[in-house]
């Protein structure tokens, strides 16, 4: 094999690997806008559902809020929310893990846009 086989060898091997990665970002990409998280509070009283983008997609409250003040409703719903967020996070994590690798700049790149959007709450109550 002469050093142009070679080069070229080396250049199809580099190209593959492109590629691939390329197809297993596109993959990640596809799961993660699929993903949704739920967190519950209040013993069931509060759920709330997060999209892919930590938006709040469903806001269910039974009858037993009608005890919590406005401003404590309020504080509640919002921390519900975050650890729906913090879930989706953790979801988004393994996705990477399972398509891109955690190791890679992809990988790397999207865990900390989603870890730093979404941090995990520091209250561990109505868990």
């Amino acid at each position: 094999m002469n050093d142009v086989d070679a080069a070229e060898e080396w250049l199809d091997s580099w190209t593959a690997q492109v590629n691939a990665q390329a197809e297993r970002s596109v993959e990640l990409s596809r799961r993660v806008a699929s993903l949704a998280a739920t967190a519950e509070g209040r013993d069931g009283a509060i759920r709330v559902t997060v999209g892919s983008a930590g938006q709040v997609e469903h806001l269910d409250l039974d009858d037993r809020v009608h005890e919590l003040s406005g401003p404590r409703l309020a504080e509640e719903i919002v921390s519900v929310m975050r650890r729906a967020q913090a879930a989706l996070s953790s979801r988004v994590a393994d996705e990477v893990r399972a398509t891109v690798g955690e190791d890679t700049e992809t990988g790397r790149a999207v865990i900390h846009s989603f870890d730093s959007r979404f941090p995990a709450p520091d209250d561990e109550e109505d868990r």
